[in-house]
């Protein structure tokens, strides 16, 4: 028997839900809404939150049936997650399918779900939550860059 983290030993899709979520590391950059160029496919992050977005904990609080209040929120499978190039460059998902390992201050390393916040590589307390922003068309005066990530992403 291996003693290797389940990370390391198993692909995304072999992983069980359980070892699937605990992959997030609870960053919620994920959870900031993306605006894209039409003209030439660049996304730009915000730091405007999902509506079901807890700043303070940087969890959804309605996880479970997000879908229903959010119907463009994106479930993250070991299927799709090559594909989503939006999503953050410091995500677990993401560096795993990549081939990468997981950061330092992962909580999975470091045995502390804070160890992201305190590694300064979350949105905690950060964000404006979308639901206070009067006219959306004010969004690109909130594109930000977040630590670990560009400012501008590409879809190529």
């Amino acid at each position: 028997m291996s003693n290797s983290p389940f990370w390391k030993t198993k692909t995304l899709a072999q992983m069980d839900n359980a070892e699937w979520e605990s992959l997030c590391d609870g960053c919620g950059k994920c959870c900031c809404i993306r605006m894209e160029d039409e003209d030439n496919g660049k996304i730009y992050v915000t730091n405007v939150s999902c509506k079901l977005f807890d700043p303070a904990t940087c969890r959804c609080v309605d996880y479970e049936d997000r879908r229903k209040t959010v119907p463009d929120c994106v479930q993250v499978t070991p299927q799709n997650i090559p594909a989503l190039k939006w999503m953050p460059q410091t995500c677990a998902y993401r560096l795993l399918s990549e081939g990468k390992d997981l950061p330092d201050y992962h909580h999975l390393i470091t045995g502390d779900r804070n160890s992201i916040h305190r590694a300064g590589m979350s949105v905690q307390d950060a964000v404006i939550p979308e639901g206070r922003i009067e006219d959306e068309d004010d969004l690109p005066g909130y594109i930000t860059e977040w630590p670990g990530e560009p400012k501008v992403l590409s879809e190529d």
